[in-house]
C-alpha cells in the first residue's frame, strides 16, 4: 500500500536536474546558428536584431512550461494525444492513487496518451505525463500507479525543465538540417541531369551538393551528440525516480511493471557498447534489482510508533 508522503510534493531542483543542462549547452552552437539562417533568411519581414530575435526564441521557451500551451502545442508537438474514455478511467483510477500519496491535486498534471506497441510513459514539460497505449492495455492498475509515481518524480525534481528546453532548441536545427538535405537532394539531380556533358559545371555541382550535405550532418551530429550526453544522464534520473517510487511505497507496482517490460522483450541490456551509448535508460533489470534492494532495506527498517 502507498504510504503517505513524508517528502515535499512540491517542486525542487535536485542534483540530476542540474546535471541534465550539460546536453542543452551542447545544443547551444548549433541552435544559434540555426537561429541565425532563420533570422537572415526572414529579415525583409521584420526589423528585430539578431539578438533580439533569438531571444524571443528563447522566451518563447517559458511559455511551454504553461499547462495550456503543453495541451495545444507541446502535447502535439511529442505525437501524444487525449486519452479515450477507457484509458482515462484507467488512468485516472491510477493517477487519484498517487496523487492522494504525494499530497498534491488530481489536477496538477495532464495525463496524455502516444499510440506505442511499447510498455513506455515519460513526463515533459511542467505538467504532463504521458503513457503508451500498450502500457495502458497491459499494466494492471497497480502497476499503473508505479509507473506514474516514478514520472511525477520527474516533475517533481524538475528533471523536465532542460529536456523541454532542450526539445524546443531542437526544433530550428532539425527543421535546418531538413531544408539542407532536401537541397542536397536538389543539386545532386542538377547536376546529375543539366551538367553531363561539361566538367566544370559538373565539378562545381558536386561541391555544392558536397557543402550542403556536410553543413548538414554537421547539424545533425550535434543534435546527436546533445542526445548521447542526455542518455548518460537520465540513466542516473531514472535511478533518482525508481527510489522516489519505492519510498512514497509504490516499489513493488513499479518493480512488477519492469518485469512485464521484460517479459514483452524489451528493458535488456544493450549487447554492444554502441548501444549502451545510445540506450536512453538503464537495463530494466538492473533497476527491479535495485528497486527490490531498496524494498528489502526498507521493510528491514525498525517502523516508528505513532
Amino acid at each position: 500500500m502507498p504510504r503517505v508522503s513524508q517528502s515535499p510534493s512540491t517542486r525542487t531542483i535536485d542534483k540530476v536536474a542540474i546535471t541534465a543542462i550539460i546536453p542543452v549547452v551542447a545544443l547551444l552552437p548549433a541552435w544559434a546558428i540555426a537561429v541565425g539562417v532563420f533570422w537572415w533568411a526572414t529579415s525583409l519581414f521584420h526589423q528585430f536584431s539578431y539578438l533580439m530575435f533569438a531571444g524571443i526564441w528563447l522566451i518563447f521557451v517559458v511559455v511551454l512550461f504553461w499547462k495550456p500551451t503543453q495541451l495545444l502545442f507541446l502535447r502535439q508537438l511529442l505525437g501524444a494525444r487525449k486519452p479515450t474514455r477507457q484509458e482515462r478511467d484507467d488512468l485516472q483510477r491510477a493517477w487519484l492513487v498517487v496523487a492522494q500519496a504525494h499530497h498534491i491535486s488530481p489536477r496538477k498534471f495532464v495525463l496524455a496518451v502516444i499510440d506505442s506497441d511499447d510498455l513506455n510513459a515519460f513526463a515533459s514539460g511542467g505538467h504532463l505525463v504521458i503513457v503508451s497505449s500498450f502500457a495502458i492495455t497491459e499494466l494492471t492498475h497497480d502497476e499503473l500507479t508505479g509507473v506514474i509515481a516514478h514520472e511525477v518524480r520527474h516533475h517533481i525534481g524538475s528533471h523536465t525543465i532542460a529536456l523541454t528546453i532542450g526539445q524546443w532548441l531542437s526544433i530550428p536545427i532539425i527543421v535546418l538540417a531538413q531544408i539542407g538535405f532536401f537541397f542536397q537532394n536538389v543539386a545532386q539531380a542538377a547536376t546529375e541531369s543539366m551538367t553531363p556533358h561539361s566538367s566544370l559545371l559538373n565539378l562545381l555541382g558536386r561541391i555544392s551538393t558536397g557543402l550542403i550535405t556536410i553543413i548538414s550532418w554537421l547539424f545533425i551530429a550535434d543534435l546527436r551528440l546533445a542526445q548521447l550526453v542526455g542518455n548518460y544522464v537520465g540513466k542516473g534520473a531514472e535511478f533518482v525516480a525508481d527510489a522516489h517510487a519505492v519510498n512514497m511505497g509504490f516499489g513493488r507496482q513499479l518493480s512488477s511493471a519492469l518485469r512485464k517490460v521484460i517479459e514483452q522483450g524489451g528493458g535488456e541490456r544493450p549487447s554492444n557498447w554502441r548501444d549502451r551509448i545510445v540506450s536512453s535508460h538503464p537495463p530494466a533489470r538492473t533497476r527491479i534489482a535495485r528497486i527490490d534492494a531498496l524494498i528489502r532495506q526498507q521493510t528491514s527498517r525498525p517502523h516508528r510508533q505513532v
